[in-house]
């Protein structure tokens, strides 16, 4: 089943008088179960192809399919909506709220969707255990290690069940030890049919991929990853 599809999809970002190109004409299709690494030098458009197929913003030009739908004819709701409901994201910063414990950082995409508490405390529980965090549930971030906030980022995402996870840089803020602990987790979550479209300047991380996908100034390129990875 093909999950996202892009049909040249162009973004041109403007300030006054300066129209600068970060992708040009971007086609690529995405099937359910990839494990997709978009890799790049920085600067070529990686985060911003990332923020057009996970719905978070619009092309300038162009069309980006999820499940068949046309994502540029939808409300700002109706992408919201598909976000919460199909969507996990994983930052590089963790994005955890400060003022909410794990547990509650976790519980916060459910709650959006609106399920029962009930169901909500099961589905937090079995997550927590899966990525071995639950005796950290009543902590808050700060009292984390960057292994443990990512977990508990990667638990947040796929609490829901998610149909694609995204994820921009995940082992970036890790050291090497917890950067493996995390590609580990999301190669097990894609081997268990989570698809994932994966940032990463990383030529280890984007080992774990089946997929990847090279962008050099705002397009796709072939050659070798080397080559485009710094």
């Amino acid at each position: 089943m093909k999950i996202l599809k892009t049909v040249n999809i162009e973004k041109v970002y403007r300030s006054f008088d300066i129209e600068t190109t970060a992708l040009n004409k971007v086609n690529l299709e995405i099937e359910q179960g990839d494990f997709v690494s978009i890799m790049g030098p920085s600067g070529c458009g990686k985060s911003t192809l990332l923020n057009l197929i996970s719905l978070m913003d619009l092309p300038t030009r162009g069309e980006v399919f999820f499940m068949e739908q046309s994502t540029s004819r939808m409300t700002d709701k109706k992408r919201a909506e598909f976000r919460r409901k199909y969507i996990g994201f994983v930052f590089q910063n963790f994005n955890l709220i400060e003022e909410l414990s794990v547990y509650e950082n976790i519980e916060l995409p459910l709650v959006y969707l609106r399920m029962p508490a009930a169901e909500r405390s099961m589905r937090v529980k079995q997550v927590m255990e899966k990525l071995d965090i639950a005796y950290k549930q009543h902590f808050f971030p700060m009292q984390l290690s960057g292994g443990h906030q990512q977990r508990v980022a990667v638990a947040r995402a796929i609490v829901a069940s998610p149909m694609v996870l995204f994820a921009d840089e995940p082992t970036g803020n890790l050291d090497s030890v917890h950067g493996l602990e995390v590609m580990e987790i999301l190669s097990e979550l894609n081997q268990n049919g989570t698809t994932i479209v994966m940032v990463t300047h990383s030529v280890p991380n984007s080992e774990y991929a089946s997929r990847i996908i090279k962008l050099f100034d705002g397009q796709l390129v072939s050659g070798s990853v080397s080559q485009y990875s710094i």
